[in-house]
């Protein structure tokens, strides 16, 4: 078992518009996220969320905490949401076992002093993907199955953008300080997975795409509406946006997403939208 981890600084928009195609990549993209027996992590200090993943094969892999955390356990002064993306696998805390199937979700409150992973099937191995922020406060660890979510039916295929959103960890589902995750999932013959498009200066998000077919991908549109910019992304990748970025993506097939957001506030409609006519 290993662990990974990687620092990333926030950025002026003023600085992110002479930024070429290479420097997006290295400053906003987060390229791997699983790897078997190992725990990726890629902290960013927009909002100090971290952006990670963690796949089991064959060994239970225990989330520890790293140095430049200063702290004596990963969630000593933290929350986590954990979603599920591969085959059936299993989150322990504490010695409280959770099964958590694809497309499920557990959310662990700060407090929690040991993590632990693994899969059901080492052939088919569970892919957790996670997402960590500040906690000032301890809520109660929950486990969120699909039919637990608050689920939305946004979109037409007229523009392209039909698509069913499961709100996971949010206030109307669990209980969390400041972090929220979800998935949305794109119909076939949609592409689009926000549009109109939106900014939310109270806080950031992160998205990552997986469901991406084999030869296809995800162009992830970010910035200033008035200076954006766009970066090409595979299958099970993740990229960080900014508070003052926009956050939308186009793909050559539909696809699924996760989006986690950390900030100020837990409203999830808290957005300033940008009509298409508006973006340059």
């Amino acid at each position: 078992m290993a662990t990974k981890y990687e620092e990333r600084y926030a950025h002026s928009p003023r600085d992110y518009v002479s930024y070429d195609t290479e420097r997006l990549r290295e400053e906003f993209l987060v390229p791997k996220l699983f790897e078997a027996d190992t725990v990726h992590l890629t902290y960013t200090h927009v909002d100090r969320m971290i952006v990670g993943g963690i796949m089991p094969v064959e060994e239970t892999v225990l989330l520890e905490t790293v140095d430049a955390l200063r702290s004596e356990y990963f969630l000593e002064r933290r929350e986590l949401g954990l979603i599920n993306i591969g085959g059936p696998g299993v989150v322990e805390v504490d010695g409280t076992r959770y099964d958590v199937d694809s497309k499920e979700a557990i959310y662990i409150g700060r407090g929690s002093r040991e993590v632990k992973v693994s899969s059901n099937d080492k052939s088919a191995p569970a892919k957790f993907y996670l997402n960590s922020t500040p906690a000032h406060r301890e809520c109660p660890t929950r486990k969120v199955g699909q039919n637990d979510a608050k689920v939305l039916e946004m979109g037409a295929g007229e523009t392209c953008n039909q698509r069913v959103i499961r709100q996971l960890l949010v206030k109307e589902v669990v209980e969390s300080c400041q972090l929220q995750m979800g998935m949305t999932e794109l119909a076939p013959g949609s592409v689009w997975n926000t549009m109109p498009c939106h900014t939310h200066s109270r806080r950031m998000e992160a998205y990552m795409y997986f469901n991406v077919p084999e030869g296809q991908a995800v162009c992830h549109f970010m910035g200033p509406p008035q200076q954006t910019r766009t970066i090409w992304m595979a299958n099970e990748q993740a990229v960080i946006s900014p508070t003052w970025s926009l956050h939308s993506g186009v793909g050559t097939s539909n696809y699924t997403f996760i989006w986690g957001m950390a900030g100020e506030n837990l409203d999830y409609t808290d957005m300033d939208f940008v009509q298409p006519n508006e973006l340059r």
